[in-house]
């Protein structure tokens, strides 16, 4: 197998990681500060600084482009998240504030984020099954740490938890959602209470009807 020729230490495959992630960089500010329809291959690569054909060696349409941020967002909300539960206090209003605080501090701290992952999310029928498949995810993250939590050990846990996950997270995209455009008159911290408030009060009340 012939080697991969490398340039100051950094071979071929590096060199697309970081033209791809660039270009990700750059979709993330036009789509974040001038819009959807700013985001086309010129701009794109004037943007990112490179040759358009480097933008055809990573991503073969604007939606791969979309989909590949949308997938980075979301590894960078589920490692906070993460990150937020391990250090914790360890009691359910503590784990649920620490959870909900870090993933809506993700995505408002650097607004560009919540504008990619809730408005260009649902810009196409395929970006919609992408940004529904990603509930999902975090909806299991939720069912997954309230099994753990509260050490429910039933090897088939009762369906009514990812029902409950489920209407959490999806009720937390359209609230957040709202809250981005104005309809709701709350502070960041009101918003990530109230949001604290229902995660507990469903996630208790459930823990004791299978309790």
């Amino acid at each position: 197998m012939i080697a991969q020729r490398t340039y100051g230490g950094i071979s071929a495959q590096e060199r697309r990681a970081q033209r791809r992630a660039a270009l990700l960089d750059a979709a993330l500010e036009l789509i974040g500060t001038q819009g959807l329809a700013k985001l086309t291959v010129s701009g794109l690569c004037a943007e990112a600084g490179l040759n358009e054909r480097y933008y055809y060696e990573s991503f073969d349409s604007r939606d791969a482009v979309l989909t590949a941020l949308i997938d980075r967002i979301a590894e960078e909300l589920a490692l906070a998240i993460v990150a937020g539960l391990r250090t914790a206090p360890d009691d359910s209003r503590g784990k649920a504030h620490a959870a909900i605080a870090a993933g809506i501090h993700l995505l408002t701290d650097d607004p560009r984020k919540a504008k990619v992952a809730l408005v260009a999310g649902m810009a196409t029928p395929e970006l919609r099954a992408r940004t529904t498949e990603t509930v999902r995810v975090f909806a299991r993250m939720v069912a997954a740490e309230g099994i753990d939590f509260y050490g429910i050990t039933d090897p088939e846990p009762d369906p009514a938890i990812d029902f409950r996950a489920t209407y959490l997270v999806g009720g937390l995209v359209q609230t957040l959602t709202a809250w981005l455009h104005g309809d709701l008159p709350l502070t960041r911290e009101e918003l990530i209470e109230h949001t604290t408030d229902v995660f507990v009060l469903l996630g208790e009340d459930l823990a004791h009807r299978l309790g």
